[in-house]
C-alpha cells in the first residue's frame, strides 16, 4: 500500500499535464471555477479520463483526495 503525501506536482504528473511549479500556477490561474455549483470533476476543461480520475479520488476518499481536494479549492477560490 502506497501511503505517501501526494502533491501537486505528482497530481499534474498523474493528470498528464505540466507539471512544473510555473505550470501548475499557471494552470490555476486560467482555469478558474466561478461557481461552487461545478463539481471540479465536471469542468469542462478536463478529458474524460482526467475527469474520472478526479471524481474517483474524491469518492472513493483515495490517497489522492486531499490533494484533489487541495486542487478544488484552489480552482475555486
Amino acid at each position: 500500500m502506497d501511503t505517501s503525501q501526494h502533491t501537486f506536482t505528482a497530481l499534474f504528473e498523474q493528470l498528464g499535464l505540466a507539471s512544473d511549479k510555473d505550470a501548475i500556477e499557471q494552470f490555476i490561474r486560467t482555469h478558474q471555477l466561478f461557481s461552487d455549483e461545478v463539481p471540479l470533476h465536471e469542468a469542462s476543461f478536463w478529458s474524460e479520463s482526467q475527469s474520472e480520475f478526479l471524481r474517483e479520488a474524491l469518492t472513493s476518499d483515495s490517497d489522492w483526495a486531499e490533494v484533489v481536494d487541495a486542487l478544488n479549492n484552489s480552482l475555486h477560490s
